[in-house]
């Protein structure tokens, strides 16, 4: 059974930050986060194959669970995947700052190729997104922020691109 590397971090997380990015790379405390918040998420079967503060990670299998009548995967499965690569980061984002709630703004997605293998969604909007919540915190205003996921095939090429606009508000 493989190891998993140590949890990498570029900045200081309070311990619950840290235990949430532990717990996501974990399949089975994963398998039971998306089974209290994501349950479509297991039926699907997407994964979290590597998350940091700066960097997530999603796969989503095209299976005969993902699979629409045009033998490629179905456009709410991939909206989904990258809605969680970008989620990944903003929660942590958010549970790093302190009393913080989130909400998607908007969401808007690119379909550009024909998912048919399994796609690993990327984000890599780390530094943005942790600089809008502390701009939340300490000006006690609501920030929003679009962070986005693109979704590469087996080959490396791009199939989609789901942009997610998250606003973060300091809680009363």
């Amino acid at each position: 059974m493989p190891v998993k590397p140590p949890v990498e971090t570029s900045r200081d997380l309070n311990p619950k930050a840290v235990k949430y990015l532990q717990d996501i790379q974990s399949p089975w405390k994963l398998w039971l986060y998306f089974f209290k918040n994501l349950p479509s998420a297991i039926w699907w079967g997407i994964r979290v194959k590597s998350a940091t503060t700066q960097r997530t990670e999603v796969t989503i299998p095209f299976s005969w669970r993902t699979q629409n009548p045009f033998q490629s995967i179905y456009f709410a499965a991939l909206a989904g995947a990258g809605e969680l690569s970008t989620g990944i980061m903003a929660n942590l984002a958010r549970m790093s700052a302190g009393n913080v709630s989130m909400l998607v703004l908007e969401q808007r997605a690119e379909f550009v190729k024909k998912a048919n293998s399994t796609i690993t969604f990327t984000c890599e909007d780390g530094q943005k997104v942790f600089e809008a919540v502390d701009l939340a915190v300490s000006s006690r205003q609501p920030q929003t922020v679009t962070m986005l996921g693109t979704g590469r095939n087996e080959n490396g090429e791009v199939v989609a691109r789901v942009y997610i606009t998250w606003t973060f508000k300091l809680r009363a």
